[in-house]
């Protein structure tokens, strides 16, 4: 076991404990960047001009009739930016454009004593545009040839002699969308200047020190001249990753210019039409198996819908291609990505980062083949399971495959599964027009930044004199309880109770340099270096008490579970307190603060050609998930849940079951309900969302929550390597929620006779069930369809193979009767 995972006895980790900030959570006392307006003089607010075309050039701006409206300070231009007029790290996102690439893209902003006096500004302001092309539908720009940024490829094995010799060879077609975020905290910054010209920044953002940097070069500064704090954050979720940057940017302008606090908080329509969402992907793919259903070869390409500019869609890709395999051994594979680019926002991280898409993928093929090739959809999950000594496409070694069968099996034992699939054999037997379905789906999802250099972290830990400890670390909170299990950390590390640690906002002046909140490895990595900076303190602390006991340092042992009292093995038997020591410490010149650093090891990733290993490790779980489905209206509900989700040795089991059972609930609500649509008709309104409010776009609620949740952690899953033996728990249990979307198409299946293979929608709503439960029906009475996928099975079977970027193309006679996966998509009346 190695140190940085080794836990002593009784520690403060592993305690079911709630959040730090529960409490200010639930009566309303817990501080957001918005409510520190009403606690900052002379503030002004910013409201942004925005364009209603989807791409257009910008032929005149102007802004004097806005300087008319009472209220209105200050209207800011490009003419306004002392530096850089960018906003994005590929410097492809100008802050002030001159060709709009968006429907409601922002041209200029306006500064008003009030916000509706900057409303009222922003209105007045007059520009004239030339309307351009506009591609807003991901077929049209794959058509169209519109793609930006790289275009990678994972690729291993013979592809073209592993079709040849399979015994079955099925290809198809799959589009699925994207999701808002949908924090209840919209996009906001509150910027000031001291007397000295220092900035400062207080954003809702998940990268403070990346934030810091896009404000210091949009004025023209160093970054030392910029200080950025996080206080916390209403769910992020990967959508302020990347997009906080240049709003805080533009109220940082506006306060240089005008002296004075400069607040800029989007409501839920512009946060909703202004900034990115997850990826939508369109995939076209071709599968092999062998004659017992295993996996022998997979060709796919996958275009993510990246928007108008790049941000974070190359990662997103990356990390898509190095998932698709999810949980399954697949010999040989060829997976191009591209990213197109189309009118829309900016699209950006979102929890899983790139990981679902390309899962979802396999799932879906998996969940499609299945009764073509005569099997239960779990059992051929079950059968393609990683064994041990297998590795991924991209060459990566999968450590503890054993836990997904571990996580399988208790699943199914606890949660019924035989027992309840004959029931529901019987009740689909007895109603003609209500149909339940049991499925079963595995995760695997590998841990770390892809890119290697973004996995380190730092941290600053301070004992005063009293002994009361003060720790702050570069990670942000946004709900998910990281400074919960950091407050934990640190109080095991230095062998005091919890009620002894106080976490402070996150700051850039405190901790520099830091890495994004995200990719799920924010415990890991900030962990890391809060446990080494008090390791640090103990250090020097152990040398102190071994002085005063007699004894070696390495004796020394200092004890959270005795209340902070030191002790030692041998010597006098004395036992000092916490505070005590400290304070002989202090009077002794000891050093009672320590700057911490922690560096995930062992990771390395080469970029152009897709291969290496750079996760720290796999996260694994299974979920089943029953689900029941009315025959005339698609309308379903869930009605029961089954969780085993490996999270090592939880940090803190309180937090980590939260964690899983919410982001099972936001990946439901991406499969089922959440449904982004823009107008892609050729009228003046072409590239508006028309989503862009909760009366339009359906969140999961409590009436979507299954009727029966069960979590469980597996056990004896201790991860050596990482932070008292604990893992990462915030992106890998949204994918979960593959187990609703399987059920789904299982039960609209049963409509039709056994055997039945279905296309199903992403989202699938209420709407695309009810097509896929007509398709099963239109099976039943033999009426043929117009699906799309292919199939043909050993012998010459005369498959053309998929080009790289083209589509898998079959004989007509090998058609397979199914439903074209996702209607076009329109606006809705």
């Amino acid at each position: 076991m190695s140190h940085l995972s080794e836990r002593p006895a009784n520690p403060v980790v592993g305690q079911e404990i709630p959040h730090e900030s529960a409490a200010l959570h639930v009566t309303g006392a817990a501080l957001y960047t918005d409510d520190l307006v009403m606690r900052t003089r002379d503030v002004l607010h910013a409201h942004p001009v925005q364009v209603p075309h989807a791409h257009a050039r910008v032929t005149a701006l102007r802004t004097q009739p806005a300087l008319a409206v009472p209220g209105v300070v200050r209207v800011l231009t490009a003419a306004d930016v002392p530096g850089v007029n960018d906003a994005g790290v590929k410097h492809d996102e100008p802050l002030f454009p001159s060709e709009v690439m968006y429907f409601g893209h922002s041209v200029a902003w306006v500064l008003g004593e009030t916000l509706e006096a900057a409303r009222l500004g922003a209105a007045a302001v007059e520009v004239d545009v030339e309307p351009l092309p506009a591609i807003i539908d991901v077929k049209d720009a794959i058509a169209a040839e519109s793609f930006q940024g790289a275009q990678p490829r994972v690729e291993r094995g013979d592809i073209e002699a592993a079709f040849d010799a399979a015994a079955h060879v099925f290809s198809g077609e799959f589009e699925f969308a994207g999701q808002e975020h949908f924090y209840l905290e919209t996009h906001c910054a509150l910027a000031l200047v001291d007397e000295n010209g220092q900035v400062f920044v207080q954003s809702s953002t998940q990268h403070p020190s990346e934030t810091q940097e896009i404000v210091a070069h949009v004025l023209g500064l160093a970054s030392h001249e910029v200080t950025v704090q996080c206080l916390r954050m209403g769910g992020g979720f990967g959508g302020k990753e990347m997009q906080p940057h240049g709003l805080a940017a533009i109220a940082a302008i506006g306060s240089r210019l005008t002296g004075r606090p400069v607040r800029l908080r989007l409501s839920r329509t512009q946060d909703m039409t202004m900034t990115g969402k997850r990826h939508g992907f369109h995939s076209q793919w071709r599968v092999a198996f062998d004659a017992d259903g295993r996996l022998q070869a997979l060709d796919a390409t996958l275009t993510a819908d990246g928007g108008w500019s790049l941000d974070l869609s190359e990662p997103v890709l990356a990390r898509a291609l190095c998932h698709i395999d999810n949980a399954y051994w697949i010999p040989n594979a060829r997976v191009n990505g591209r990213i197109a680019r189309t009118n829309k926002t900016s699209q950006t991280a979102f929890r899983g980062f790139g990981g679902p898409q390309g899962m979802l993928v396999i799932e879906d093929i998996l969940g499609r083949c299945a009764p073509l090739l005569g099997l239960d959809p779990a059992s051929l999950r079950r059968r393609n399971f990683y064994g041990p000594g297998q590795t991924t496409p991209y060459g990566q070694p999968v450590r503890h495959s054993e836990r997904l069968a571990a996580a399988w099996d208790a699943v199914t034992r606890t949660g019924d599964l035989d027992r309840r699939r004959a029931e529901i054999e019987a009740f689909n037997a007895e109603h003609p027009d209500t149909k339940r379905a049991i499925a079963i789906t595995p995760v695997k999802f590998g841990i770390s930044f892809n890119l290697t250099a973004f996995n380190q972290a730092g941290a600053l830990v301070h004992v005063y004199k009293d002994g009361s400890v003060l720790i702050n670390h570069g990670g942000t909170e946004m709900g998910q309880g990281l400074h919960t299990k950091m407050l934990q950390v640190a109080a095991t590390s230095l062998g005091v109770p919890l009620s002894r640690v106080r976490l402070a906002p996150t700051r850039t002046d405190k901790v520099p340099n830091t890495s994004a909140t995200a990719a799920s490895s924010g415990a890991d990595l900030n962990g890391g270096a809060v446990k080494n900076a008090c390791e640090q303190i103990t250090d020097r602390l152990r040398n102190v008490a071994a002085g005063r006991l007699g004894v070696h340092p390495s004796d020394v042992r200092f004890g959270a579970d005795r209340g902070g009292i030191i002790s030692a093995i041998g010597g006098t038997g004395e036992l000092i307190p916490w505070d005590e020591l400290v304070h002989q410490a202090y009077f002794q010149r000891v050093q009672l603060w320590a700057a911490g650093f922690y560096r995930t090891e062992g990771l390395h990733w080469d970029s152009a050609t897709m291969h290496g290993s750079p996760f720290k490790y796999f996260a694994y779980g299974v979920a089943a998930t029953e689900v029941e489905v009315d025959g005339f209206t698609g309308a379903n509900r869930t009605r029961r849940v089954d969780i085993v989700h490996d999270v090592g040795d939880s940090l803190s089991p309180l937090i980590d079951i939260g964690q899983i059972e919410g982001g099972f609930v936001q990946g439901a609500g991406w499969l089922t309900l959440e449904d982004l649509r823009w107008d892609n008709s050729d009228s003046p309104t072409r590239g508006r969302l028309a989503t862009q409010a909760a009366s339009t776009y359906k969140l999961p609620s409590f009436s979507e929550m299954p009727e029966e949740f069960n979590v469980t952690l597996l056990e004896q899953a201790h991860e050596d390597g990482a932070v008292y033996g604990g893992k990462a728990v915030g992106e890998p249990p949204l994918m979960l929620a593959f187990s609703v979307r399987e059920a789904l198409r299982q039960a609209a299946a049963a409509f039709g006779p056994q055997g039945t293979s279905i296309d199903l929608a992403s989202p699938a709503t209420p709407e695309a069930v009810f097509w896929a439960v007509e398709e099963a029906r239109a099976a039943a009475s033999g009426q043929p369809d117009d699906g799309h996928v292919t199939a043909s099975s050993n012998g010459d079977h005369g498959v053309v193979p998929v080009q790289p970027h083209g589509p898998a193309r079959h004989p007509e006679s090998e058609r397979v009767v199914g439903r074209q996966a996702v209607e076009p998509a329109g606006v809705r009346p």
